[in-house]
This record gives structure tokens, sequence and C-alpha cells, in this order.
């Protein structure tokens, strides 16, 4: 299936890292999710009933990226995830990409990320 829904960019401020001076201070983490679900009943007869409401997808975004501090966003993406998979029958599978652009190394970098695919089967 190629259909799709895609959200890119989503700014949530998180308190996820091994240090405990990342968990105090928290950062700005990054968010793409990219969500595979049939969209040819939405798109002929225009009904939000048929699709993935992604307004509720960024609330569930909010509430995991911003909740519970992690050491590792490996796991804040799994547990991302799943909830998706778990609250949004319709999904058949979805792709999670999880920027954390300010982690603290010791060489100057762009972005550190972690990309996860998960599906129903």
């Amino acid at each position: 299936m190629d259909d799709k829904i895609i959200l890119t960019g989503i700014e949530v401020f998180g308190r996820h890292g091994c240090g405990e001076e990342e968990q105090r201070r928290g950062q700005v983490f990054f968010v793409d999710v990219e969500i595979n679900l049939n969209l040819s009943a939405a798109g002929k007869n225009d009904d939000l009933a048929e699709t993935v409401d992604y307004a509720q997808v960024l609330s569930t975004v909010e509430k995991i990226v911003g909740g519970t501090p992690r050491k590792l966003i490996e796991t804040v993406a799994e547990e991302l995830a799943a909830k998706i998979l778990n609250d949004f029958p319709k999904i058949d599978s979805v792709k999670i990409i999880l920027h954390k652009p300010n982690a603290p190394l010791p060489i100057k970098y762009f972005d550190a990320a972690v990309s996860i695919f998960r599906s129903r089967q």
C-alpha cells in the first residue's frame, strides 16, 4: 500500500537522555511520523471517519515525547509506534523518525536520530 499520511517536524520538549543533566534540563525533539493506511474511502467520500485524524496523532506524539523521561530515544520511538498502532486500528503500519539535534556529543554534528518501522504483521 502506498497511501500515507505524513507528519514532519513535530516539535516537542522532552527530557530524554542517559545523563541526569539531560533529563533535568530537557531539550527540543523533532518527530516525523509516516502512517500507512488505505485512504481511498476517505478520498472518495470526504469523510474524516474513514481516515485517521492526525490532530489526534499529534496529541499522542506530544504526550509520549513530552512525557516520562527515558534514557534512549529508541525507547521513546518504540513506545510511540506501539501507542499509535494500538490507538488507531485503521493504520496498517507506522514509521517514526525521532530527532535529537542537541544530544551532548563531543564532536560537532547536525542531528542524531533513530528511525523505526512497525506494522501489525
